[in-house]
């Protein structure tokens, strides 16, 4: 199993966490709206700062980007991470849980990978149970407190598979947010939607529409997934 992951302009470790380097992370990382210079940005369940750092280089270290982790040794190794990239100072690393967590700031820009699987058979690592599963960051707890970090001006971006994220999409309708972007992830055309993509905000807004289609009929990646991520993947 890798150590690590390498982008093109930093490196992440990840041998001591729970869930890897993944398609998610990337995607979420990759697709989430900038927000103003300068402005703070919350990264919830950092992990091991994939996307605390793909944020980083983004926006050239200009944003402060707090990551809050509950697991002492992902939040070690995304510290150590954070360290030795070119953006230490850009990146807090806060170990705790976000459902205790209290600030005065109000956040441009929210992100997500959450746990997603419920009432399922718990994993035997208790570590990627955590990880994995609702239980320790239940969707309608997560909405709430994202709700009241978020700057009236914000805009929270998450990654889910379907079912999951049609169930956070209704609480959020009926808990007073707007769908502000969403992207259908399929891993080739013809397959059914495997992920959502979406960004809520607390104002009223067109919502912009989109489908990713990873990869081409050949197995190759697509252009869109490459224009996409070709900042951060070596090979493209």
């Amino acid at each position: 199993m890798s150590a690590g992951f390498q982008c093109k302009k930093f490196y992440v470790a990840h041998d001591h966490c729970a869930m890897k380097v993944g398609t998610d992370g990337l995607l979420l990382g990759a697709f989430a709206p900038l927000p103003p210079p300068h402005s703070d940005i919350l990264d919830i369940g950092a992990g091991s700062g994939l996307i605390s750092l793909m944020l980083a280089q983004r926006t050239a270290g200009a944003n402060l980007i707090d990551a809050i982790e509950l697991d002492p040794a992902a939040a070690e190794q995304a510290t150590a991470n954070v360290a030795n990239s070119p953006w230490p100072d850009a990146v807090r690393l806060i170990k705790g849980d976000i459902l205790t967590y209290s600030s005065s700031k109000r956040y441009r820009l929210i992100v997500s990978n959450p746990p997603f699987f419920q009432q399922s058979l718990l994993p035997i690592d208790k570590k990627r149970s955590q990880a994995r599963h609702t239980d320790s960051l239940p969707l309608a707890a997560l909405l709430r407190k994202a709700g009241d970090l978020l700057h009236e001006q914000g805009v929270f971006s998450v990654i889910l598979p379907l079912p999951q994220a049609e169930y956070m999409l209704q609480l959020a309708m009926t808990e007073g947010w707007y769908l502000a972007q969403c992207c259908e992830v399929r891993s080739k055309a013809e397959k059914p939607v495997q992920r959502l993509l979406f960004s809520l905000s607390l104002t009223a807004e067109i919502t912009r529409h989109s489908t990713l289609i990873i990869h081409q009929a050949d197995g190759d990646y697509s252009a869109d997934y490459k224009a996409l991520l070709r900042d951060f993947y070596l090979k493209f």
